[in-house]
């Protein structure tokens, strides 16, 4: 499978809310990082379904669940990443670990809904496995212009571990070409939104003719 051909396939089109209802005050780390959780699980819940348009086999079930999971992380730590630009070591912290809990509580709702398993397990499993994806993450740069080639390979072989064989052997130039650098745009449009950095669009009124 070439990455052209999985292009052209038709690409789950994900709309993310990144505006407050209300305006005019600043909001709190635990706040945007509340709403962003929401829009984490519609990111990578999009990837997923593109992966699958792509005719990668992906069973719903347990490698399902590990694909999402995997991808959250890999969000969940770009968007750590991002809040470093943005906010102080103490507020990052506060985002971060909200972030990292909010997306997990959906996670593990879903997992132990879809397995009939423990959630609380289910919980403590993905926060192991942020944390343990953090470590390895740490090794690579995420600048202004977004992450390097490395910070996008690390996901693009975790993802392939949950994959099979054959698969694994083909996903990384789609993932690493397109679908996570997509995702990031995402991700980096929806906090500027909820940090109110994205210029909200101009309101025309339509006008009545006098005739």
């Amino acid at each position: 499978m070439s990455s052209t051909s999985a292009r052209d396939k038709a690409h789950v089109a994900i709309r993310i809310k990144s505006r407050w209802f209300k305006e005019g005050r600043e909001r709190t780390p635990q706040e945007i990082s509340d709403a962003l959780a929401f829009s984490l699980w519609r990111i990578a819940d999009g990837a997923l379904r593109n992966t699958r348009k792509y005719d990668f086999e992906i069973a719903v079930g347990p490698q399902y669940l590990d694909f999402l999971a995997e991808y959250l992380v890999f969000l969940i730590l770009a968007a750590d990443r991002i809040a470093y630009r943005q906010l102080s070591a103490e507020d990052r912290a506060i985002f971060t670990g909200n972030l990292a809990n909010r997306s997990g509580e959906t996670y593990a709702e879903n997992r132990s809904r879809l397995l009939e398993s423990d959630l609380a397990t289910c919980k403590q499993d993905f926060i192991d496995l942020v944390n343990r994806r953090a470590g390895e993450y740490a090794d690579y740069d995420y600048t202004e212009q977004g992450p390097d080639y490395g910070f996008y390979r690390l996901l693009a072989y975790n993802i392939g571990q949950v994959l099979n064989e054959e698969d694994a052997k083909w996903i990384i130039d789609p993932m690493i070409s397109f679908e996570a650098p997509y995702s990031i745009e995402q991700l980096e449009k929806t906090l500027r939104g909820l940090w109110e950095q994205e210029p909200r669009p101009t309101r025309t009124r339509k006008s009545t003719s006098g005739d």
